[in-house]
């Protein structure tokens, strides 16, 4: 990690990328910016960028020399180490056509490599004439974006290319670089990597027990939380696998296991759960599921079904009793009441080291809510409670725990 000359101490390594519009000369005052506040600066503009652009002014400004293709430097894959070494990539401007192509995971330069083999936080500063920037497609890729976590600083209305006034023009560099700032500042960059090559295994969504080739029985998790957990592991250096029955979307490096029933749950996670040091069961998992699946739709011709049920496989408690070593297991507790008495008696008789209760009847917890609030109860007898706020803080929160323990061990 680079340092700050004459002291040591570790500097924020951000990677400024730059597509090809005329609003790249204002990305020349960022960069200034960001490297005047302490920041090293990694320029990755792309080639047709360069037209506006020169190398020569990257060079002068950057910390480092500017890249523009895989080509460039003796290593092989330079996107994986801009990727890996990033705390935060900047895109500035961002043009429709590197939007377009980063919403949808193509990856054929340099700078779209990195923003897909990067873990770190992103921020996406759009720059485009109006009519651009309010076309359904660009407004529809930029929200791709922002459901995976990217940052988007929308431009400003004003003066644009050719003389037209309206919206698109890029945020002004002290905007964007305020914003990078901040993420930096929030996320913490290297103190936040306290989970570097631990794996961890979460659990996300509801499972599905089918009734009929129609049908199933289900419950109201949407897995955001799950999801945000995977999320959060991923960005302090984890590396993770996410058991869901979700198609949400995952930040890059998260390995995915996409399954439906409490059966296929149980299946993954034993089997995942030998090789991990830290599981996380977040799912909402049946508790009960048909004792037999008709073959063929149900109809209300047919009359009334008796439907017989079956207990399902506790699987936080398989995977206590399955654990072996240091491993740090966590589960959670959806209730309605008591609360936190019912998590105490769940978090005894599994066997785990900490219990994230919430009251799912309470506004804005639990089921399918972007916010959250918990009890998190350890073993060791530590409570501590996380006030309503979004579900990305309560993982974090989780994993604070998490790392607490660990380093206890």
């Amino acid at each position: 990690m680079p340092t700050e000359p004459g002291t040591g101490s570790p500097r924020s390594y951000v990677v400024l990328g730059v597509s090809a519009g005329i609003a790249a000369y204002k990305a020349v005052e960022v960069c200034r910016r960001l490297v005047d506040a302490g920041v090293h600066v990694a320029p990755v503009p792309t080639v047709r960028s360069l037209e506006f652009v020169g190398r020569a002014t990257w060079n002068a400004l950057g910390s480092e020399p500017a890249q523009t293709g895989l080509f460039d430097e003796p290593s092989p894959i330079p996107h994986t180490r801009l990727g890996q070494r990033a705390d935060l990539v900047v895109v500035a401007p961002a043009t429709v056509d590197l939007i377009a192509r980063y919403a949808h995971g193509l990856a054929d330069d340099l700078l779209t490599t990195t923003l897909v083999a990067t873990r770190a936080p992103v921020v996406v500063c759009p720059a485009m004439h109006t009519e651009m920037w309010e076309h359904p497609a660009v407004q529809a890729n930029l929200a791709t974006l922002r459901s995976r976590g990217v940052t988007v600083v929308p431009p400003e209305e004003g003066r644009l290319a050719g003389g037209d006034v309206g919206a698109g023009r890029l945020a002004e560099p002290a905007t964007i670089v305020a914003t990078a700032l901040g993420i930096l500042a929030d996320v913490g960059h290297a103190a936040r990597r306290d989970l570097d090559g631990v794996r961890v295994l979460v659990s996300a969504g509801g499972t599905r027990e089918p009734i009929d080739p129609v049908r199933y029985l289900t419950n109201r998790s949407s897995g955001k939380q799950g999801h945000a957990l995977a999320d959060a592991a991923a960005r302090r250096g984890a590396i993770v696998t996410l058991v869901t029955t979700t198609d949400r979307p995952v930040s890059p490096g998260v390995a995915v296991v996409r399954v439906e029933s409490a059966a296929d749950m149980e299946e993954a996670m034993l089997d995942l759960g030998r090789r991990s040091d830290v599981v996380v069961m977040a799912a909402a998992v049946a508790d009960f599921r048909p004792k037999a699946v008709a073959d063929a739709k149900i109809r209300k011709s047919d009359g009334v079904p008796e439907l017989y049920l079956e207990p399902t496989t506790d699987i936080l408690a398989e995977l206590g009793r399955a654990r072996t070593g240091g491993q740090v297991l966590v589960g959670f507790a959806a209730e309605t009441d008591q609360v936190v008495e019912r998590a105490v008696g769940k978090l005894s008789h599994k066997g785990v080291d900490l219990m994230v209760a919430n009251d799912v009847s309470a506004p804005g917890v639990g089921f399918d809510h972007d916010t959250n609030a918990v009890t998190i109860i350890g073993a060791d007898g530590v409570v501590g409670e996380v006030g309503l706020t979004g579900k990305d803080a309560v993982a974090d929160a989780v994993f604070d725990r998490v790392v607490a323990l660990r380093s206890g061990r």
